[in-house]
Order: structure tokens, then C-alpha cells, then sequence
């Protein structure tokens, strides 16, 4: 299968890292032109120093800005206009037990990891239908399914990310425009390995190993048995946002080892 994605311009919310730099250099490998968003020019430049390297063909165009604010999101939406594929990436996560999360605590969640999908979507989905193609992603986790008791409002999150591609799915029936999320598990991603760097140098083995060790202590249900790789949640993405995936929307797709025990 050759995804060809030449001619069209995808974002990727928050890419200057992880799964969704590994999702910026996807879709530019399959010929889009990619706008990687970071909160800071520094990150941003840094970014596609890495993407260019392993992407020498691909084409990157960098935004600074917090598209966790409306700001933030109506200045991206006034740089870049017309958009065919939107990945709604970003997000914030942390643990922190339910009764010592305050109001102010989960409207940050809320505006970072459901807001900026919905300013987004709001400002792009038209134009796409006018089009008649489009692709929208939302990158929630399987915590939307199984949520964690020590980060119950993350959780609720990525919940709300399942229920908004879905409802986004049907709001865009018959227009070619397609709406999934897709539920990582977890990812070593650069945040994932600095949060295991401690016992890597205190075990001497590979962070590869001590995020198996992670993921068979703290989600023994995984099924791979070990944390996917970026690239691995990045591969359903690009697919996801590909021509070929045309018959697919309104789906929750899982990228999670085998973590949820559910058919």
C-alpha cells in the first residue's frame, strides 16, 4: 500500500515531540505538506531540525503558539486557512488524586486536551467539506476506556475525545470528510523515557526494558507486553488520515497493546 497524501496540507497539534513528531514526519513522508505547533519558536525550530533530518524530502512549516488557549487557536487558524488534514494531538496529562483537583485544574485539562480539538475542528471542518475530502484525528488513550484512579480527570478527558470524534463523525456524514480518535497505550515517547530514567540508571537495564517492566506492573493486561514505540501509534495515524481509509469514521481506533480487555 503507497499512501499519497501529496498536495494536501495536514497540522499536527503539539509535534514538537513524541507521537506527535513521529505523526509529522508520517504524514510528510506520504507527501503532505505538515505544520508542526509547539508552544514556543525554540521547540518548534528544534522540531523540524529532527523532522528535516529524517524526512530530507518532507516539507515542514513551523507555528508557535498555546492552542490551548481560543487565542492560540484562532491565530493558527488565520496563518494557515485552509487545512485537509487536522490531527488534534496535544494534550496534558499527570497524575493527581481526584478530591486534590480543583475547578481550575480540570478546566486547564479541558482546554488543552478537548478545547483546542473543538476550536479546531470548528474552524477547518467547513472548508474541508466544501473540498469534499478531509481527515480529522483526535488523539485520545486507552484511559478514556480505562480510567486511571490516580488521574480520573485525564481520564475524563479522553473520554470526551471518543465521544467528539464520534459525534463529529456523523455531524460530516456524506461529505467525504472523515473523524476517528485513536487510543494509544502506552508509548515511550522522550516524556515516558525521562520519567523512567531514574531506574534505568539505577537497573542498568535498557529504557526498553524498564518500560516493559513499567507496562507488565502497572497495565499487566498489555498483550505485546511491552510499550509501543512512536512510530508504531504514528504508522494507525498516517493510515487513519490516508485516501485509503475512506470507509473509516466514527471509530475508535487502538493502538494499546492488547491493554483493554475488551472485545
Amino acid at each position: 500500500m503507497r499512501i499519497d497524501l501529496s498536495g494536501k496540507a495536514a497540522i499536527v497539534t503539539g509535534s514538537t515531540a513524541g507521537i506527535g513528531l513521529a505523526i509529522a514526519k508520517g504524514l510528510a513522508e506520504c507527501g503532505a505538506t505538515v505544520v508542526v505547533n509547539g508552544r514556543t519558536q525554540a521547540a518548534v525550530d528544534k522540531a523540524i531540525a529532527s523532522a528535516k533530518a529524517a524526512v530530507p524530502e518532507g516539507r515542514f512549516i513551523g507555528h508557535a503558539g498555546d492552542l490551548g488557549t481560543a487565542d492560540g487557536c484562532a491565530a493558527i487558524v488565520a496563518a494557515h486557512p485552509d487545512c485537509d488534514v487536522l490531527v488534534n494531538n496535544l494534550g496534558i496529562f499527570g497524575p493527581r488524586d481526584f478530591f486534590e483537583t480543583p475547578d481550575d485544574e480540570w478546566t486547564r485539562y479541558f482546554d488543552v486536551n478537548v478545547m483546542s480539538g473543538v476550536r479546531l475542528s470548528r474552524a477547518w471542518l467547513p472548508g474541508m467539506a466544501k473540498r469534499n475530502w478531509g481527515r480529522v484525528v483526535f488523539i485520545s488513550s486507552e484511559s478514556a476506556l480505562n480510567i486511571p484512579e490516580d488521574m480520573v480527570h485525564y481520564g475524563v478527558s479522553k473520554t470526551a475525545l471518543v465521544s467528539l470524534a464520534r459525534g463529529l463523525a456523523k455531524r460530516m456524514a456524506g461529505t467525504g470528510v472523515t473523524v476517528n480518535s485513536v487510543l494509544p497505550g502506552p508509548t515511550l515517547s522522550e516524556g515516558f523515557a525521562d520519567m523512567l530514567s531514574g531506574e534505568v540508571k539505577r537497573s542498568g537495564k535498557t529504557v526498553e526494558q524498564v518500560a516493559a517492566d513499567f507496562v507488565m506492573a502497572h497495565r499487566s493486561s498489555s498483550i505485546i507486553q511491552r510499550a509501543a514505540s512512536v512510530e508504531e501509534v504514528a504508522n494507525m495515524v498516517v493510515y487513519t488520515c490516508s485516501p485509503q481509509a475512506s470507509a473509516t469514521t466514527g471509530a475508535a481506533l487502538r493502538v494499546d497493546g492488547g491493554v483493554l480487555n475488551t472485545l
